[in-house]
């Protein structure tokens, strides 16, 4: 079945290495310290082994070729192992298996199985199928003769299970008891969905209740809801048609008043006249106010001018200067008169203005050479100041008596007013009487009209109000409570009685929207949370089945495991006991189960103590070996010599690989503490194993090489590099021939 191995990188064998198992026992021979045993770990290697310890190692780069003077090191190690699987001994639809495993100096490695990646857990699964466990019973590497003698009772009991070709089954029980462990977190976590969900789904359950109390509430509303419409609509087409009858007569009637206002009085003309004679008076009265102001300011300012000029004359009678010559004011007002003559006479030609303005020249010359000019300080600025007063007081005099003629004018103007306004009023007054009663009479009509529009607005409202009402009862009872028959007439009662319908059905339209209204979401919910629910209680239920068939399966691998274990153990002691016969020329060997031992009395009361803990499951006894050699009286394992024991440990390894032969037997110097009568013994051994498993034997001993058909040796050069040389004994036979 074992077809070749390709080695690369691992260990001394820094370049690619290939050997080939065409027979059925291979031997692996040279010097010490070539690399033969690197050999047996290479399959170690390739077949999963995780302990560094196991391939003479503390880390996966010990694993890798660490180079030499001449060779540089290698980055990764790669061993791969070909089997024939035509017998389909494999679980795995291919001819040829290769299995692969390579590291590199980070400590990583990756598995691959014909080429395609996988886990370490598929090659364990793969090689268990195959009767290939993890523990290494199948290759006894160097120093290892004895490991199954010092191993201990547990661990020699997995190494039994594994090469009876029971870890196929421990695989399954573990399986199937993760699969367990997960159905019941499974378990656990539907029932924490159920318990969340309880109350959620009796909460939803009740609302379910209110809405089914609300549907025959609901019933009861379109009951009432038909009738509220029904006489609402009829008394609102009796209202608007007896109000549009009524606001048409008022029409009619404000028509034949404004008619009538229109022909006794023209608003026009008598507007007019009014206007007119209104803003006579308003003017005359205007212009009598204006002039009274005017006279009033023009006195006050008269009396300051004489105050002023009594002052002035004061002052000028006591200065009295006699020494100038006074103006008499004669002479003034002469020279006054003179010059506004002049100015009056000036024509618009410029030849007179020039005219006029010489003869007032002339007439100021006579004036200053007769009292003398300015210049001569004959004038005291008393006088002068009294002369412009008088002046003053003269011309506000003039204007007084203008302005007291005009006023007499416009009282008189005013009072004629007031006469036509009184005239005015008293041919209007008939006139304006008859035009009072019609405007009377148009305020009532449209004031009639107005209250039939205020009524049609109302009525507008309340159809607005009714067809609100109608969408709130069609959103909440469907649209049954707006579908009825219209009424004919109305029915004869009071209208407080519909008033009492509609705040009766105001009050159920709250009492169902309390309930949530029609209530669809609430029962989509219900419904969805008791599918939940319901699906929940499936889903446990199955769990609950997958979980009784787990541990069914549990207990009948169990069940299976332990009568394999006891048929297989059977059949161990009967090929343990012929091979250690075989081997020590008498005397007997067996493997018996260990006696559980009785818990002490404290353990009893920590076990007591501790209830609140899961009971741990229970361990199974492990293996002792039990010897009797045919001279001597042995006890123990340990009183056995080395040799003894190497004995022991083959006739255990042989009758082992008898029993449940694996695909191939790796024996690493298994026979180097054996003497020759023993090494042929332990040929014929091989010999008869050879026939059912490949052996691939790594040796210094004649012996055994003479029982092997092909051989390789393993040599080392000064490159540190491990290199092989083969030998077919059948072919070397022919050739020496």
């Amino acid at each position: 079945m074992l077809k070749r191995l390709e080695i690369v990188g691992f260990k001394s064998f820094a370049k690619k290495t290939v050997l080939d198992f065409l027979s059925t026992t291979t031997a692996i021979v040279g010097p010490n310290g070539s690399g033969k045993s690197n050999v047996a770990e290479a399959f170690r290697f390739a077949l999963g082994e995780q302990s560094m310890k196991s391939m003479r190692g503390k880390r996966a780069e010990d694993l890798i070729f660490n180079g030499s003077h001449s060779v540089p090191r290698a980055n990764r190690a790669a061993v791969a192992i070909v089997f024939d699987n035509s017998r389909r001994l494999f679980k795995i639809d291919f001819d040829e298996v290769v299995i692969e495993r390579a590291v590199f100096r980070d400590g990583t490695s990756e598995y691959s199985i014909n080429g395609s990646r996988v886990r370490l857990r598929d090659i364990e699964e793969l090689l268990a199928g195959a009767n290939i466990g993890e523990t290494g019973h199948h290759i006894i590497s160097q120093g290892e003769a004895d490991r199954i003698l010092l191993a201990s009772p547990r661990e020699r009991r997995s190494m039994l299970e594994d090469a009876l070709g029971l870890k196929i089954y421990e695989f399954k029980k573990q399986e199937a008891e993760r699969k367990l462990v997960k159905t019941e977190e499974n378990i656990q976590q539907v029932n924490s969905l159920r318990r969340e969900l309880a109350p959620h789904l009796r909460f939803l359950e009740s609302q379910v209740k209110k809405l089914e109390r609300a549907d025959s509430l609901r019933v009861e509303l379109t009951g009432l809801a038909q009738t509220y419409f029904a006489i609402e609509d009829a008394y609102l087409a009796r209202e608007k048609t007896k109000v549009a009858e009524e606001k048409r007569d008022a029409t009619e009637r404000l028509a034949v008043v404004s008619a009538e206002l229109d022909r006794v009085a023209d608003p026009k003309s008598a507007d007019n006249e009014t206007i007119q004679r209104t803003e006579a008076l308003r003017k005359a009265e205007n212009e009598v106010s204006e002039l009274s102001g005017t006279r009033a300011t023009l006195s006050r300012e008269m009396g300051r001018i004489e105050g002023a000029l009594a002052e002035v004359k004061r002052r000028a009678t006591a200065v009295a200067r006699e020494p100038y010559a006074k103006v008499p004011r004669e002479e003034l007002e002469a020279l006054h008169r003179e010059v506004e003559k002049q100015a009056e006479g000036a024509g618009n030609s410029t030849d007179a203005m020039l005219a006029a303005l010489m003869a007032i020249r002339s007439a100021i010359k006579i004036f200053f050479t007769r009292y003398g000019s300015p210049s001569d300080e004959r004038f005291s600025e008393e006088e002068d100041a009294a002369f412009k007063l008088e002046s003053e007081r003269t011309a506000l005099a003039e204007k007084y008596t203008a302005v007291s003629a005009d006023l007499e004018k416009a009282e008189t103007a005013r009072a004629r007013a007031r006469e036509a306004m009184v005239a005015l009023e008293e041919t209007g007054r008939e006139i304006r009487r008859r035009i009072l009663d019609s405007a009377q009479a148009k305020a009532h009509e449209e004031g009639r009209v107005a209250k039939c529009e205020a009524r049609e607005y109302e009525l507008g409202l309340l159809s607005e109000n009714l067809e609100r009402d109608k969408g709130e009862v069609l959103s909440i009872a469907g649209a049954a409570a707006v579908s009825y028959s219209a009424l004919s007439a109305v029915p004869d009662e009071e209208r407080k009685t519909q008033e009492d319908r509609r705040h009766s059905l105001e009050r159920m339209k709250i009492r169902l929207e309390e309930a949530g209204g029609t209530g669809e979401e609430i029962r989509q919910e219900h419904k969805e949370v008791a599918e939940r629910e319901a699906f929940l209680a499936t889903e446990l239920d199955d769990l609950a089945k997958s979980a009784a068939g787990l541990g069914a399966l549990i207990h009948d691998l169990d069940t299976e495991l332990s009568k394999h274990f006891s048929e297989g153990l059977a059949r161990v002691n009967a090929s343990f006991s012929e091979y250690f016969a075989l081997m020590f020329d008498g005397g007997s060997a067996r493997l018996a189960l260990e006696e559980p031992e009785e818990p002490e009395e404290n353990d009893l009361e920590d076990t007591e103590e501790e209830t609140d803990e899961l009971p741990k499951e229970k361990e199974r006894p492990g293996i002792e070996i039990a010897v009797n050699l045919p001279k001597k009286k042995v006890r123990s394992l340990m009183q056995l010599s080395g040799g003894e024991r190497a004995l022991t440990s083959i006739a255990l390894i042989f009758a082992m690989s008898q029993v449940n032969p694996p695909p191939f037997l790796i024996l690493d110097e298994t026979d180097a503490a054996l003497d020759e009568a023993n090494s042929r013994r332990y040929g014929d051994m091989i010999e008869n194993l050879a026939k059912k498993s490949q052996l691939i034997v790594i040796t210094h001993n004649r012996e055994t090489m003479s029982r092997t058909s092909i051989l390789y040796g393993v040599t080392m050069g000064g490159d540190g590099v491990s290199k092989l040389l083969s030998v077919k004994f059948e072919e070397a036979v022919t050739v020496a021939k």
